[in-house]
């Protein structure tokens, strides 16, 4: 009798310490139910933002997602205009989760987060369009002989607006660039020339650009010249490539320009010639001669043809350095001579 009192106290106490086992059957424990958690919110951390850059979004949870987490499901309502990846994963004992939305177009758009048959919608996003800015400024050749000029381009990274987009430029010796150009609106691009001078080695000279809080920049090697070239250009008192006859028929209104000629050496002689009915030649030690001199004799018999107020004139040059480097002969077709009444006409 003692026994099964004992015994009963025994049972009596096991029940009141595990209330969650069946005292004196033979059932299994009761385990406790856990409900699945919901999508609570979404939040976006600003709610406009330009295109081509990103923002990020915040889901949570109305509970912390259990063992294995929770993958959640997210989409946009207007991927022409914001993209997400998906889906994003809650880690196990946490109740949120980050996630980057990427801002494509100009547009609005609204994310989306779901799990379990839950879902919440974000606050709108407003995407603006993209700012206009500097994206690169490119050359038309990487190198350049000292005295010559390449273009440049500079591009933007959309449509300038209305009235253009102003870019700054800045050159560093011995490239030369104008103060600035503009791009048309309406074009992503325009082109400028960039001057360079002669100099006796390989020097680089950096292109620099400047517009909407962006800069670019390109490098331009420039070198010493291999062979000597002449180049030159006539320049007329009022007029390019126009000469008058002066000084009673003894010389030529005008000045030949060689200074754009270049060599491997120093340029120490300029042989030019010029001529209509006959030829003239001089040779100078500098690159510029001004009023040629000539006599009657540069023309054919007058009169001038009727209807006809100028003689076509071929000037010519040829650069010597102090290598011993001569260039190959350039010649102007273009130039025209007036008598403007002397020598007879």
């Amino acid at each position: 009798m003692l026994k099964d009192i004992s015994l009963a106290r025994l049972v009596g106490v096991c029940c009141a310490a595990v209330a969650m086992m069946h005292c004196g059957g033979s059932g299994s424990p009761t385990v406790p139910t856990t409900t699945s958690a919901a999508v609570s919110g979404i939040t976006l951390n600003a709610t406009s933002v330009a295109a081509g850059s990103s923002g990020q979004g915040t889901v949570s949870l109305t509970a912390a997602a259990s063992a294995g987490g929770a993958s959640i499901s997210l989409s946009s309502s207007n991927p022409a205009a914001a993209t997400v990846q998906t889906p994003v994963t809650i880690q196990a004992g946490s109740s949120s989760v980050t996630f980057t939305v990427a801002a494509v177009a100009a547009g609005t758009a609204t994310i989306t987060a779901s799990l379990n048959g839950s879902s919440s919608q974000s606050p709108m996003l407003t995407v603006t369009a993209r700012p206009v800015a500097l994206s690169s400024i490119s050359l038309s050749a990487s190198s350049v002989v000292g005295g010559d000029s390449v273009i440049g381009t500079v591009t933007l990274t959309a449509a300038a607006p209305a009235g253009g987009a102003v870019v700054s430029l800045s050159g560093g010796d011995p490239v030369t660039v104008p103060e600035s150009v503009i791009v048309p609106a309406g074009s992503a691009s325009a082109t400028f020339t960039i001057s360079t001078r002669s100099v006796g080695g390989r020097i680089t000279g950096t292109v620099s650009g400047f517009y909407g809080g962006a800069s670019a920049s390109a490098v331009l090697s420039v070198t010493r010249p291999t062979v000597a070239t002449a180049s030159f250009g006539v320049a007329g008192a009022t007029e390019t490539d126009t000469c008058t006859l002066a000084n009673n028929g003894d010389t030529l209104n005008c000045t030949f320009n060689g200074s754009t000629s270049t060599a491997p050496g120093t340029i120490i002689a300029w042989d030019w010639s010029y001529s209509v009915a006959t030829t003239f030649a001089q040779t100078t030690s500098g690159p510029v001669l001004t009023m040629p001199s000539v006599n009657c004799s540069l023309l054919p018999s007058p009169p001038l043809p009727a209807g006809v107020s100028w003689f076509p004139m071929i000037v010519t040059l040829k650069v010597h350095d102090d290598l011993g480097n001569v260039s190959a002969e350039m010649t102007n077709r273009g130039a025209r001579l007036l008598p403007l009444g002397l020598c007879g006409f």
